[in-house]
């Protein structure tokens, strides 16, 4: 017998799962088009040279899955969305704002709110500045109130990262690995760090990067650090300066930020400033899966369920009439009324509307409210205005 269990690190998303996920891609999408981004699609498949690019070592970049067709082309599925603007944001005016909302895959371990095939939500500017940095962070803060998700925003620069290893004497080929390493201060303890850094003889870097921020007001650009904090102040953002902060990505070449949640100590957004066809460039990026384990929004189910009882015409009617308003229903013309109401609080529909040889010849219809018990007898036009 074929197996037909999913995959370790994919999943299905079923009833509530599934609106709740559709729901919050809905909040995000409305943020992206209120902030001025416009939408586009690219293939999940490019060649596996485009994909690999040239940070090679990355460990996104590591866990990328290969594959090959039929004319065994080398393949690879896409981890993100940053590389393919190499080829979409060509001769676009600036700033070209693009917001982008799909599948990524990452051959990598899974654990809690992170699966192999998982929802990115990016917002890109092509042609920025560190004013376009703080619009993005905006951004974020918008979208996290709207989720209803505590969260905290922090923010680095890798020129300021750069300029403290330089300081500190350290060879330019070993920056890119300690950078990596220190990277996973929010991860692992400072001895653990230490003891990773130990054969670049780099260790003492962990207590650089963890003192306190007066100690990198010293350095020529801690002055964008500031800069930044002042203009998501206009925004009304709260941003946290965290000097090791430097995201897996080396192609990063100014601000970075990650927003964390402390409910589950995992990051749940980042992103920061690029180089994209020579131009630079910024953006921000949301993994849908640890958003839905911790967003509260409320996913009450607003579908309207229509019983006909031996009254198809009438149900089909009305129902037509509610859809007209954009109103989402569910027609069931072949259920006993017990089974249809077990049916729409298996499915938590909220309202029910009975139709039956009773109230077509009365024209009142029966409303009930599945949450309270409450029923109504409604004419057709009342019980269309009502809903």
């Amino acid at each position: 017998m074929t197996n037909t269990d999913t995959i370790k690190g994919f999943q299905d998303f079923l009833g509530e799962d599934a609106k709740k996920r559709e729901k919050m891609i809905d909040i995000i999408r409305n943020q992206f088009k209120l902030f001025g981004f416009e939408p586009a699609e690219t293939p999940i498949i490019e060649s596996e040279e485009f994909v690999r690019g040239k940070n090679e070592n990355d460990d996104a970049v590591r866990d990328i899955f290969k594959l090959q067709d039929r004319g065994e082309r080398k393949l690879a599925l896409r981890f993100e969305f940053t590389f393919q603007l190499q080829r979409i944001a060509k001769n676009q005016k600036l700033p070209y704002k693009r917001y982008q909302i799909s599948y990524n895959f990452r051959d990598e371990p899974i654990k809690a709110g992170r699966l192999r095939q998982f929802i990115q939500c990016d917002a890109d500017i092509i042609g920025s500045s560190i004013k376009e940095e703080a619009e993005c962070l905006a951004l974020a803060k918008k979208v996290f109130e709207e989720l209803k998700i505590p969260s905290t925003i922090y923010f680095n620069n890798r020129k300021l990262i750069n300029e403290v290893l330089e300081a500190e004497k350290i060879a330019e080929k070993d920056r890119e690995q300690i950078i990596r390493e220190l990277d996973k201060l929010d991860k692992l303890s400072k001895e653990e760090v230490k003891k990773n850094l130990k054969e670049l003889k780099a260790e003492r870097l962990v207590d650089v990067f963890m003192s306190g921020e007066n100690s990198f007001k010293k350095y020529s650009y801690y002055k964008e650090i500031i800069k930044l904090k002042e203009l998501c102040k206009s925004y009304g953002t709260e941003i946290e300066f965290r000097p090791f902060l430097a995201r897996g990505l080396s192609y990063y070449n100014g601000s970075v930020f990650e927003v964390w949640s402390k409910e589950m100590n995992v990051s749940l957004s980042g992103g920061g400033s690029y180089m994209a066809n020579g131009i630079q460039a910024t953006g921000i990026s949301f993994g849908l899966e640890p958003l839905f384990l911790l967003s509260k929004i409320d996913n009450e189910n607003e579908d309207i369920l229509v019983l006909s009882m031996n009254q198809d015409e009438k149900a089909i009617e009305i129902t037509q009439k509610l859809r007209e308003k954009n109103i989402s229903v569910v027609l069931l013309t072949d259920k006993a009324p017990s089974k249809a109401l077990d049916f729409a609080n298996s499915k938590k529909i909220q309202r029910v509307i009975i139709i039956g040889e009773e109230e077509v010849k009365a024209r009142k219809y029966t409303l009930k409210n599945m949450k309270t018990g409450k029923e109504e007898k409604l004419s057709e036009k009342e019980l269309v205005e009502k809903i």
